[in-house]
């Protein structure tokens, strides 16, 4: 497999697509122009940094790095630096770390949630099996460690507690709900801690790592957590999406693999006689499939899901978290730097719709 990132050089229009959406303005077209430059330079050391010496390891650790990616956590680190002193070492070197750390969390969620593909390609454990995929992950947080591990124990923190709530954020989807817990708030909190956290790092990190005022630092972590729960939210929404090409996923695959969305869990806070059906239809169906029947049985249940007032409401709820990150951003410095925020949080709003 070539790898196009390294090879083609990366640009920000091409990474994120709604782009033009977000940097507006000679301000806004400078400050992206930045990141453009900051990226080729994460590109850079991403690159070399998934590269092993043993041939087997590096064939699985350089394997998704080269199936692509939009890169929004180095972006976001990025953009926040411009707020100090923009693309210098520290922070091109905590982007790319973060990222990896991000690479290898998909290896490891690949092998929980049993995907069959990621990022347009087989699942790594479907090529190498769970171990090795397991395995390669542990190899991609470890160099991101080894790279925070140079910039001192404020790095190591922010690694080790963003890493922390990764692990507990999985724990608790794969131990699920207990009878105490509200369901609702419960997901909504692995959705903090398994995206919000490490986007929290990102916005949070970018700041730190260029030296802005520490002022700011707060302002962002919260700001990147919130975005990081709009953005899961509207994901259970595209998960429902009838168009697998736009997508790139089969129409319900979270559900389908029995992983909880939010659409199903307000679907089951109904009460009328339709909603209670349907969830039972959409429960018997998973169990079904877990013991191997065809996962094409889900396909009308999930239609009348991805139609149901269930569905709007997680929408709606997104936008609630999307208006709560933008306000996070009120003790920013008005600028370009903030206008992009608010409109990248705004434009993943917008990408359901």
């Amino acid at each position: 497999m070539t790898s196009s990132p390294a090879s083609s050089g990366t640009r920000l229009a091409s990474r994120l697509g709604f782009s033009d959406r977000v940097f507006l303005g000679p301000a806004a077209r400078r400050i992206a122009a930045r990141i453009d430059e900051g990226l080729d330079l994460v590109e850079s050391t991403l690159a070399s940094e998934v590269k092993v010496a043993d041939p087997v390891t590096d064939a699985a650790t350089r394997y998704l790095y080269e199936a692509g990616g939009k890169r929004i956590r180095p972006v976001l680190a990025l953009l926040t630096a411009q707020l100090g002193d923009g693309n210098i070492t520290p922070v091109i070197e905590i982007a790319a770390a973060l990222e990896l750390t991000h690479l290898g969390s998909l290896y490891h969620d690949d092998v929980m949630d049993g995907a069959d593909t990621r990022r347009g390609v087989p699942a790594a454990h479907a090529v190498w099996g769970n171990n090795v995929a397991i395995l390669t992950g542990d190899i991609l947080f470890s160099r991101a460690s080894q790279i925070m591990s140079r910039y001192g124990d404020r790095a190591m923190r922010l690694q080790a507690d963003t890493f922390e709530r990764l692990v507990m954020g999985q724990m608790h989807e794969t131990v699920g709900a207990q009878p105490d817990d509200d369901p609702i708030e419960f997901y909504l909190q692995v959705l903090a801690d398994k995206t919000g956290s490490l986007i929290a790092a990102a916005t949070q990190g970018g700041a730190i790592f260029s030296n802005a005022p520490a002022e700011y630092e707060e302002p962002l972590r919260v700001y990147g957590e919130k975005v990081g729960v709009a953005f899961q939210l509207l994901d259970d929404v595209i998960d429902l999406s009838a168009d697998a090409e736009e997508t790139g996923k089969v129409p319900g695959t979270d559900l389908r693999a029995g992983v909880p969305t939010m659409p199903s869990l307000l679907l089951k806070t109904g009460t009328s006689d339709a909603d209670i059906e349907l969830a039972r239809r959409i429960d018997d169906g998973v169990a079904r499939i877990a013991e191997g029947a065809d996962p094409a049985l889900l396909d009308g249940p999930l239609a009348e899901l991805r139609d149901h007032e269930a569905t709007a409401r997680t929408m709606d709820l997104a936008r609630t978290w999307t208006s709560d990150a933008i306000a996070a951003l009120a003790p920013l410095p008005k600028g370009a730097v903030r206008e992009a925020l608010t409109r990248f949080a705004e434009t993943l709003a917008d990408r359901s719709s």
